[in-house]
C-alpha cells in the first residue's frame, strides 16, 4: 500500500478496555431511554432464530441446531442497523419515531450495508457447509439417533467433531468479526463502499488488538449465554450490544469527520463522544 492510498483509508484511534466498559454503559443508556425499538428489532431476530431452528427440526436436522445458533450470530451486525439508527437519532437529538428510524435504515440499505450483509450471510453459509461437512464426515449420515449424545462426548468421532467444528467456527467468527466490527454502523454512517468499510474495521482491529479481542470476547460470552436461554437473552443482550457497537465506532474513527447526509440539502457533521 502506498503513503496515497494509506491516506485515504479513514484514521482509525486507539481504543482501551476502558472504552468498552463506556460503550457498554452508553449501550444500556441508548436500550433503556428507547426500549421499545430495541425490543422490537432483538424481537425479530429471535422470532427468525426461532423459525430456523423449527425448520431444522421439521426437516430432520436437529443436530444443525447448534452450529446454525452459533452461526447466526455472523450476521448480528446487520440485524445491528436498528439499533445504529436510534442510537444516531438519540446522539444528534433528532426527534425519535418509527418513521424516522425507518426512513434511516432505507437511508442505508439504498447505500452498500445491502453488500456487507451479503458478506455475512454467505460466511453463514461456509458456516453451515463445514458443519455439515464435519458431522457426515465424522458421525456418518445416520449419526442422529437416541445414542446421539452419548456417541457425541464418548467417542472418538464425536469428540474430533466437537473439536473440530468449534476451532473452525471460532476462525470464522473471528475473520467476519474482524471486517465487520464497526463495518456496519460505518456504512450506515457514511457513503463509503464496504471494501473501505472492511478494511477499516481490519485495520481498527489490527491496531487495537488486545481491547478488540476483550470486546469479541464479551460479545461471544453474552451471545452464548442468551442462546443457552432459547434466544430469550437476546432480547436485552441485542440491543445493548447493537447501541454499543455505533457508539465504539464513533470512538474509532473520532479525528475522521463523520459526513451524514440525511437528505440533498442536510449534512451533519459528527463530533467524539465523551
Amino acid at each position: 500500500m502506498t503513503p496515497k492510498q494509506k491516506a485515504q483509508w479513514p484514521k482509525v484511534e486507539k481504543i482501551t478496555v476502558q472504552d468498552l466498559v463506556d460503550v457498554l454503559a452508553a449501550g444500556v443508556h441508548d436500550f433503556r431511554s428507547a426500549p421499545a425499538y430495541g425490543l422490537f428489532f432483538a424481537g425479530l431476530y429471535v422470532a427468525a432464530g426461532w423459525l430456523l431452528v423449527a425448520l431444522l427440526f421439521y426437516f430432520g436436522l436437529p443436530f444443525f441446531a447448534y452450529p446454525l445458533a452459533m452461526g447466526f450470530a455472523l450476521i448480528a451486525p446487520f440485524a445491528g442497523v436498528g439499533f445504529y439508527a436510534v442510537s444516531e437519532h438519540l446522539e444528534r437529538e433528532k426527534p425519535l419515531s418509527w418513521s424516522s428510524v425507518l426512513a434511516s435504515m432505507k437511508q442505508a440499505a439504498a447505500r452498500d450495508v445491502r453488500w456487507m450483509a451479503l458478506v455475512t450471510g454467505f460466511a453463514l453459509v461456509i458456516w453451515m457447509d463445514i458443519a455439515a461437512f464435519l458431522f457426515f464426515g465424522l458421525m456418518g449420515f445416520n449419526g442422529f439417533g437416541p445414542d446421539f449424545f452419548e456417541k457425541l462426548f464418548t467417542t472418538p468421532e464425536g469428540l474430533a467433531f466437537l473439536v473440530l467444528g468449534n476451532v473452525s467456527g471460532a476462525l470464522i467468527a473471528l475473520s467476519i468479526f474482524a471486517i465487520a466490527v464497526i463495518s456496519f454502523p460505518m456504512l450506515y454512517d457514511r457513503d463509503v463502499d464496504f471494501v473501505t468499510a472492511m478494511v477499516t474495521s481490519v485495520r481498527l482491529v489490527m491496531e487495537n488488538p488486545v481491547p478488540m479481542i476483550v470486546w469479541c470476547a464479551i460479545i461471544g460470552i453474552l451471545t452464548g449465554l442468551s442462546l443457552l436461554s432459547a434466544f430469550v437473552g437476546l432480547l436485552i443482550v441485542l440491543p445493548v450490544i447493537g447501541h454499543a457497537s455505533w457508539h465504539l465506532y464513533r470512538r474509532a474513527l473520532a479525528d475522521s469527520p463523520s459526513v451524514v447526509a440525511k437528505d440533498a440539502d442536510t449534512i451533519e457533521v459528527g463530533q467524539r463522544i465523551v
